[in-house]
């Protein structure tokens, strides 16, 4: 394997890229194992030798998907917080969690799959997403629109919580239900008077 930087694709083949990840999230979160790479392929718009070309195994573009998942998630913060102001940024940054996390269900199956094979699908993962958690919640905390007393850990073990409970598609509109309850909680109050 050679230690030389891998050059960036041209813009059809990262276009095709994309597609095929996509397309792979979805199949294997509809299908699970079942899911033929031939179909990703035809899904995406692509044959099936560049979908070969780009991931020469079905655990290599399980773990490409999930991974896309995650660097969308986490690549979302920065433009969320240049877009909106920063409490309504967290509150859109978490329900693209809930769309990572349903998707992460989703492919449950699939990533455990790598797993069994040697891979690790999840690495580094718990960091990136604690990091734009992290710098979501700073900019509340230091616009004065959410609490500062809570840690981005806490954070994230409640949206984790809210995941592990509600991460299917027909349970979105409790995931809803309880991102509100949990954002009300975390909006910044006056000090009480002692």
């Amino acid at each position: 394997m050679s230690d030389a930087p891998k050059r960036p694709l041209r813009a059809d083949a990262q276009r095709n890229r994309d597609k095929i990840l996509a397309a792979a999230v979805r199949m294997f979160s509809e299908e699970g194992l079942d899911a033929h790479l031939e179909r990703i392929a035809k899904e995406a718009g692509v044959g099936s030798g560049t979908l070969y070309r780009n991931f020469p195994t079905r655990e290599a573009l399980i773990e490409a998907a999930y991974r896309n998942e995650v660097a969308r998630l986490c690549d979302a913060a920065p433009g969320l917080l240049a877009e909106l102001p920063p409490a309504e940024a967290l509150r859109a940054w978490t329900r693209r969690f809930v769309d990572y996390a349903t998707a992460k269900f989703g492919m449950a199956d699939a990533l455990r799959a790598v797993v069994a094979s040697g891979g690790n699908p999840y690495a580094d993962s718990r960091e990136l997403i604690q990091a734009a958690l992290t710098a979501l919640m700073d900019a509340g905390a230091a616009a004065g629109e959410i609490r500062s007393d809570i840690r981005p850990t806490d954070m994230f073990a409640a949206l984790a919580g809210i995941a592990l409970t509600s991460a299917r598609p027909e349970e979105r509109e409790q995931a809803e239900r309880l991102l509100d309850l949990l954002l009300d909680g975390l909006r910044s109050v006056a000090p009480r008077p002692t």
